[in-house]
């Protein structure tokens, strides 16, 4: 307890942007894995309406063959995995920017931070993709940072309870639903079954966005409520715990690498096998189509598992000197508000009408996954060269002056 109280007061002892020499490298690691993952979960939604991107169902391809595996590959080692990490990289932020909440310069600090991320949340949604999920984050940081000075076994145990009954509503709703009666059960299978009428309204909206720059800007507007109005009232309880989470793993040191080995390892383990359970069940929704209501709970509860697996695997290789070969990532993760917008850019120009090349509802995901390497590839390159003359990216610089109320430099010294 003693350490994790020592690493905690060194932590919130930061008063001033970090320097590059400063910042913690397992933590931009990890964040750079997790905004290049979140574009391969993204890429779907880019390149069809919401409504299609929630519903095989509704997919403008048959959810079959290669189409299927994509998904699956999607649904077993990406989806809500790397939305995950990133959850508990910004509750771990919310302590390193507002310290423990007996300092109220830095508190105040903090709160411009979230202030000026509702901006950067808005542009993003109804100019650029409905998908944003900055906002949810800005408004679950308000509930957070006012846990950042809690011990981190408080942190675990209050998180842990947000996001295990989430996943458990999920759960028992969908058992419930499983077990009722068989004319209940005829009721919502014919609810999930799209009719025609429903299919070609997601093809007339496919086809809306996809010519014209009203008409892209109408389904944008369309899928920004429709996912916003619940991520504000019902997702704020899982990212709220996810976030707790994340800050009490920095407490205790586990994201800056100052655990044991042995931990490392043992946190693998348990996100592998966790990962089998999740591809299992990911292959019988996707590929097998006789999944069960209940498995996306299930799913939902282990993700988290799966991703700090894939942190401790970075971790140990950064443990074991591979920091030089890892550059690039780290980079990406040092401006990953940039390369997450960045993203929302790019792949909006390929398949929005008026503004690109209106692709969209004409690519399926096998083809999805060649333009989500290619931006993987664009971004692991990029981020270095940016960050070899400035500081950081610039999307971080604007939101870093606006913090401090003041223009930050930008330029590394010649």
């Amino acid at each position: 307890m003693e350490q994790q109280q020592t690493s905690s007061t060194a932590l919130s002892a930061q008063a001033s942007p970090i320097a590059a020499a400063d910042r913690i490298q397992t933590l931009d690691l990890i964040r750079g894995l997790a905004v290049l993952g979140i574009l391969a979960v993204n890429a779907g939604g880019f390149a069809a309406t919401l409504s299609a991107y929630g519903a095989p169902a509704l997919w403008p391809f048959a959810d079959s063959g290669a189409s299927a595996l994509s998904l699956w590959i999607v649904d077993a080692f990406f989806h809500q995995k790397f939305i995950s990490l990133f959850s508990m990289l910004f509750g771990a932020s919310l302590f390193l920017v507002g310290g423990e909440r007996g300092d109220p310069e830095r508190g105040r600090r903090l709160r411009r931070r979230l202030g000026w991320l509702v901006p950067f949340a808005l542009i993003h949604g109804l100019a650029i993709w409905w998908g944003d999920v900055l906002l949810l984050y800005a408004w679950s940081g308000l509930f957070v940072m006012f846990a950042r000075s809690w011990r981190p076994r408080t942190l675990f145990t209050v998180g842990l309870i947000l996001f295990v009954l989430f996943s458990l509503s999920q759960i028992g709703g969908a058992l419930a639903l499983q077990f009722a009666p068989l004319r209940v059960q005829a009721e919502a299978a014919a609810q999930f079954t799209p009719s025609a009428d429903q299919i070609a309204q997601v093809q007339a909206d496919m086809a809306d966005a996809a010519g014209s720059l009203a008409g892209a800007y109408r389904q944008n507007l369309r899928g920004w409520f429709d996912l916003q109005v619940p991520s504000l009232f019902v997702f704020v309880v899982p990212t709220v715990g996810l976030m707790m989470i994340g800050l009490g793993l920095l407490k205790t040191g586990f994201l800056q690498g100052a655990r044991s080995v042995r931990l490392y390892a043992l946190v693998i383990g348990i996100g592998a096998a966790a990962l089998a359970v999740v591809a299992a069940l990911a292959w019988r929704d996707d590929v097998a189509h006789a999944g069960a209501l209940w498995s996306a709970g299930v799913e939902g509860l282990l993700n988290p598992l799966i991703a700090l697996g894939y942190a401790s695997v970075l971790i140990l290789a950064w443990k074991a000197g591979a920091a030089g070969w890892l550059s690039p990532l780290a980079a990406a993760g040092r401006m990953a508000l940039t390369n997450y917008l960045a993203q929302s850019l790019i792949m909006t120009s390929l398949f929005y009408g008026g503004r690109g090349l209106g692709l969209m509802g004409q690519v399926d995901r096998p083809a999805l996954w060649i333009i989500v390497l290619l931006i993987w590839a664009l971004q692991l390159v990029w981020s270095p060269l940016w960050l070899s003359r400035f500081r950081m990216g610039p999307a971080e610089w604007v939101w870093r002056s606006l913090t401090y109320g003041r223009a930050m430099p930008i330029r590394k010294a010649a």
